[in-house]
């Protein structure tokens, strides 16, 4: 698979920097073997040259806009628990596991025929709503694993595939032997890289260690999974402080441990390239042990609120100098989108605004500039490939998707809402910009995005 060649001209909004939008209205981005090669306004651009050149610029006088904004990431999502999606009932974490995801990630792991109608879906969903890098959790099976990789291959997905581990206080039907989880992961960091070789010419899938989270995986393979990690370059993912339950029984499963960020240090798998999940009610003293060895955390707010985990305080963790990046936690969250993801992280800290002082809770405030950073270049960094995706900027990829607003979508713009630039006040402008972007992010959904590139391919 390799990256097309081609020319668009449109209006390119980003967020290379956290709370601030970089627009280029009216540029064309000349993409060449699926990267960024060139960014120039399209007045100083010969277009007779360029026979490839399609134009998603949109008629100033109509009520209708469209823009082409980075595709998003998604930092945390488990691809066989796409049928759960809405299901939790009145369940919190431990229970929710035990009654909807174990049962049916044990069934994944073995059917294959169901398994590959899953991943198909899961993967078509998130593209569809935009999300071009992602990071999924499979089921213990390394079957499953691979085939979830192929597909997202096939598909068009840039991700990160991982092999739940769980050989430990797991259930009888759903739990692997210490040499089995070790030697599966060692095959599939050879199998997915070969595979990724044949379809690919650069890193684009690949193999992530995945320790689902530390009461399940026993001490002997937490340190040989971090050995894997430091052995083969290979990143890390897995859940840290999600509810005060979970973290009672890692205390009581870890009672050498400090706390339960600690557990995870202490084997080897704190690292600059461990993606930690909701990472919500950390101490101060886990919290710049995260910094300190550079791991990031997934902040999956709809799945915080939905199986009742809590509010996570994404403006302290920032403050910390800790990266933050946004996960769908599907199928603990009830969305594949993105979007929705930072529309409920944007509301959840007004919750926790609301928590505390006026002047200290309008800090921790976070606006729509901010959860677009973290849903975009803040995930890039989170999975270390800031210097790849994340922002359009030359030498990276074009992983991007069009939006269009207006007529037949679900946000409805006025023509006086609608940015011209014949307005000769640019504050005025900018401010008709960041209103439409705005609305983008309350009102928006899939139908507004019109298409999605991975690497230069157009994949919906």
């Amino acid at each position: 698979m390799n990256g097309s060649s081609f020319c668009i001209k449109g209006h390119f909004v980003d967020t290379p920097v956290l709370g601030k939008v970089r627009l280029r209205t009216n540029h064309i981005l000349v993409i060449e073997d699926g990267k960024i090669k060139d960014i120039v306004e399209s007045k100083n651009f010969d277009t007779s040259s360029r026979k490839n050149l399609i134009d998603y610029t949109t008629n100033p006088n109509t009520n209708e806009i469209q823009f082409i904004f980075p595709g998003f990431v998604d930092t945390h999502c488990h691809a066989p628990q796409f049928p759960n999606i809405g299901i939790f009932g009145n369940t919190t974490l431990l229970d929710w596991l035990n009654k909807y995801t174990f049962p049916l990630e044990h069934e994944l792991t073995f059917n294959m025929d169901k398994a590959e109608l899953v991943y198909k879906n899961a993967i078509n969903r998130t593209l569809s709503n935009g999300t071009t890098t992602i990071a999924y959790y499979a089921t213990i099976g390394k079957r499953s694993t691979e085939l979830l990789a192929k597909l997202c291959l096939k598909m068009g997905q840039r991700a990160f595939v991982g092999k739940v581990c769980m050989d430990v206080n797991a259930p009888e039907y759903y739990s692997e032997t210490h040499s089995e989880c070790i030697q599966d992961n060692k095959d599939l960091i050879v199998s997915i890289r070969d595979m990724n070789r044949k379809y690919h010419k650069d890193k684009f899938v690949e193999p992530i260690i995945t320790p689902r989270f530390a009461p399940v995986v026993s001490k002997e393979t937490m340190k040989c999974l971090g050995d894997l990690s430091a052995l083969h370059d290979v990143p890390i993912q897995t859940h840290l402080s999600e509810t005060f339950n979970e973290i009672d029984l890692v205390m009581k499963t870890f009672p050498e441990c400090d706390n339960y960020t600690d557990v995870y240090n202490r084997y080897g798998l704190l690292t600059n390239k461990t993606v930690l999940a909701h990472c919500i009610h950390l101490s101060e003293e886990e919290a710049s042990l995260i910094n300190e060895k550079k791991a990031g955390v997934s902040h999956c707010p709809v799945s915080n609120s939905s199986i009742t985990s809590g509010e996570c305080r994404v403006r302290w963790l920032l403050e910390k100098g800790i990266n933050v990046s946004l996960g769908t936690d599907m199928s603990g969250g009830y969305s594949p989108s993105i979007l929705k993801t930072a529309r409920q992280g944007l509301l959840v800290s007004r919750h926790v605004a609301m928590k505390t002082s006026d002047e200290v809770g309008d800090k921790d405030k976070l606006s729509t500039n901010e959860v677009l950073y973290l849903a975009t270049k803040g995930g890039a960094e989170v999975l270390n490939l800031e210097d790849k995706i994340g922002t359009f900027d030359i030498g990276k990829a074009f992983d991007a998707q069009l939006i269009h607003l207006g007529n037949n979508t679900n946000v409805d713009l006025f023509e006086w809402q609608v940015p011209s630039e014949n307005v000769d006040n640019e504050d005025v402008f900018m401010d008709k910009w960041q209103d439409v972007i705005d609305k983008w992010v309350f009102l928006g959904d899939d139908r507004e995005t019109r298409h999605v590139w991975v690497d230069g391919l157009r994949v919906k």
